[in-house]
């Protein structure tokens, strides 16, 4: 007898095959077990799922013809199938996101998985399985200390608890949460993690929890303090990563241990959210106010949000941790009488007698020579600092020498040819590189419109400043009278594997004295030295067009802030040092007072009157195309096309569809972009509405005005407008 299966693969939403395909088989699968099944000319990865098949769109619905069926490739044997709970964050993923269960699903899954035969899988698992065994966890049946806030038995130097943590540990184990811990920078919140992911390992001796970070080069330094603290009672084979900076063998056995719950303690960015973790019990999301959690391309997900919607379905606990959280956790944390979702956990306090949170002081600007690069002021504290033996950090978030090349003659700038962008000037290779398209051209002799050959630059970029603080400080040395060490750390001097952790070992052994870099080294790094902070003209976020862009700026200072003075053995106070124009705004005064509430508050009352998140949720459909004109025509046209929807009378009236607009990078390599805004104040009306929308948005390509267009995209609950 052959069965019908109806099996989920890799294909977009924009195509003519996105749901569920059927496939023959000579015997019942149970849903979640992956399958090998011929597609065109290829063979691919598939999941078995729960669901019947389904056309892409509706209007597509025919007859299934069974002469057209083919069989399946192949079964892969020995993989436990993907669990209910599994499928049901893929099928809400995808229906939320508006994207196919293909998509979704398949991307989910380590890539080696869809090469590898049955032999060669039957050959990992049974490496992972000898792995497992000879790392067997020491204390499966130990007792639960669920409550205790005391963590692993065996756990090296287990450090005490602040009276801010403890009361944290136990509001968490008294509560089924969620959990928001709002803690300062130096507050101790990865220690309450730990205890917390301790204390459900020690409850079950298969219990698994999930810790997930918003940046690939924050996951060797956690890794290193898990595996330390819970390596002597669960291996070292206990704790792994998952994240796209492995190579695709060590996602597939860090995918197959988690899987298979021989992996404890699985830590992972963003995409870790979606990992097969059969007995998870805890999902920690560190620094939830992330901007990396959300994904920009594919699937565009938040993390933080699927953790949220996981726990709920998998009847688990989740503790969201940030110092600065976004206004969406913070505005779901209040109380439960105004409607809060979230139990807000605090810790305002710095470890330690001494640990105080940095000074702010900020240096106007406007009283300072003119063109200066350092003010006079920080310069000597700088200088005083160094003198002492302790370190500084100098923080600008835009790398190269300068962002423009240009001709004082005719006008002419370093513009993109492909992209609508400046090419950046990077005197170290003496290149232009396009940071959108990855264009590099070498730095031209002479104008190239006029031929002039005084060309200036505009601006400047980390490496930049590197070269002029190096000029600024040639005379200063360090106690001991050797020379002074400048270290630069951004994408471009971390390109090579290794270089971000060397660097960060120089740092963390002293042999730096000066750092400077762009958000990489302002947020999740424990410097011990580090006393003094610097932010170098940090006014241009305060004119985004971008309304998040207030609440990204404050949480960036705020973290950078947070690297200062975490030694609490150091009796002097660190400070953070501003370099503005305005230094009497009202977002340097809450900085000024380490005031996050205050600034909260302030933001989400603008947010209220202006109709905004949280308040309103909103959607971005983006659409590329070879020309500007026919993605914007694509879009306006199926904005006009909703409007005689079967659902739209009733849905309209709770939305707002505005005009297709370009897009603020509206080139990128030869690609026209456009978006237009759906905003609603129901999220329910516009899921709805965007649901029925697909069948709009799929007969519009057909249209003559949208000759050209290349693919779209719906962006539910957008980070970028």
């Amino acid at each position: 007898m052959t069965y019908r299966i109806a099996v989920l693969v890799h294909t977009p939403a924009y195509s003519q095959m996105a749901g569920a395909l059927t496939y023959l088989s000579d015997a019942p699968l149970p849903a979640g077990t992956l399958v090998r099944v011929p597609l065109g000319q290829r063979e691919l990865l598939g999941v078995v799922w729960d669901a019947p098949p389904q056309p892409a769109t509706a209007g597509l619905l025919t007859p299934i013809d069974p002469d057209k069926l083919r069989p399946l490739a192949a079964v892969l044997r020995g993989l436990p199938a993907l669990n209910a709970h599994w499928r049901a964050l893929i099928a809400f993923a995808a229906g939320y996101y508006q994207r196919s269960l293909g998509e979704v699903a398949l991307a989910a899954l380590p890539p080696q998985l869809r090469d590898l035969s049955n032999v060669q899988l039957a050959r990992r698992l049974k490496k992972s399985a000898l792995t497992g065994a000879t790392t067997a966890p020491h204390c499966a049946d130990a007792q639960s200390t669920e409550g205790t806030g005391n963590g692993s038995q065996n756990a090296p130097d287990l450090v005490a608890l602040s009276a801010e943590q403890a009361s944290a540990i136990r509001q968490f184990h008294a509560n089924p949460g969620p959990f928001l811990l709002f803690g300062a920078t130096g507050s101790g919140k990865t220690e309450v993690f730990m205890r917390c992911c301790a204390d459900l390992l020690a409850a079950s001796g298969a219990a698994q929890v999930l810790v997930m970070v918003p940046e690939i080069n924050l996951t060797p330094q956690l890794e290193e303090r898990f595996t330390t603290r819970f390596a002597p009672d669960y291996g070292v084979d206990a704790v792994v990563s998952l994240h796209s900076g492995m190579t695709p063998a060590q996602r597939l056995k860090s995918w197959l241990a988690a899987h298979s719950g021989a992996a404890r303690i699985v830590l992972g960015t963003r995409m870790a959210v979606f990992a097969s973790i059969p007995h998870l019990k805890l999902i920690v999301v560190d620094e939830e106010h992330d901007p990396s959690y959300k994904s920009h391309e594919g699937a565009r997900y938040s993390a933080r949000d699927l953790a949220i919607y996981r726990g709920r379905v998998e009847g688990i606990k989740v503790l969201l941790g940030s110092a600065t959280p976004s206004l969406e956790s913070w505005y779901h944390s209040r109380t439960a009488a105004e409607g809060g979702r979230y139990l807000r956990l605090q810790m305002p306090s710095r470890i330690g007698a001494n640990a105080v949170l940095p000074l702010v002081r900020r240096v106007d600007m406007n009283h300072q020579p003119k063109g200066c690069v350092i003010a006079p002021p920080l310069l000597a504290a700088m200088i005083e600092r160094i003198a002492c033996g302790e370190q500084c950090m100098v923080f600008l978030n835009r790398r190269g020498y300068a962002p423009v090349l240009t001709c004082d003659a005719c006008d002419w700038k370093s513009n993109c040819p492909h992209c609508s962008a400046y090419r950046v000037f990077h005197k170290i290779d003496r290149t232009l590189r396009c940071h959108h398209c990855g264009l590099s051209t070498p730095v031209p002799r002479a104008c190239p419109d006029c031929g002039n050959l005084d060309l200036g630059s505009l601006g400047r970029g980390t490496e930049r400043l590197e070269e002029q603080l190096a000029l600024l400080l040639s005379g200063v040395t360090r106690p001991d009278g050797s020379a002074l060490r400048i270290a630069r750390i951004d994408a471009d001097t971390t390109r090579a594997r290794g270089a971000l952790q060397s660097q960060l070992a120089q740092v963390h052994a002293g042999a730096v004295d000066v750092l400077v870099g762009t958000q990489m080294i302002a947020k999740g790094h424990d410097f011990r030295r580090i006393t003094l902070v610097a932010a170098i003209n940090p006014d241009s976020a305060l004119f985004s067009s971008d309304f998040r862009s207030p609440e990204r700026l404050f949480s960036l200072l705020m973290q950078a802030a947070g690297r200062a003075g975490r030694d609490a053995s150091n009796s002097r106070r660190s400070e953070m040092w501003l370099q503005t124009f305005l230094p009497t705004h009202p977002l340097y005064e809450a900085l000024k007072n380490h005031d996050y509430p205050a600034f909260a508050q302030a933001q989400l009352v603008e947010r209220q009157l202006a109709g905004m998140p949280p308040f309103s949720f909103q959607a971005l459909v983006r659409a590329e195309a070879r020309t500007q004109q026919a993605a914007q025509a694509f879009l306006n046209l199926a904005s006009a096309a909703s409007a005689v929807m079967p659902e739209a009378a009733a849905l309209r009236a709770h939305l707002t569809l505005y005009p297709a607009v370009p897009m603020s990078m509206q080139r990128v390599a030869n690609v026209e972009r456009a978006q237009m805004l759906i905003e609603s104040a129901s999220r329910t009306a516009l899921q709805r509405f965007l649901s029925a929308w697909q069948a709009v948005l799929h007969a519009q390509r057909a249209q003559p005005e949208c000759k050209g267009l290349l693919r779209w995209a719906v962006d539910v609950d957008p980070l970028l407008i």
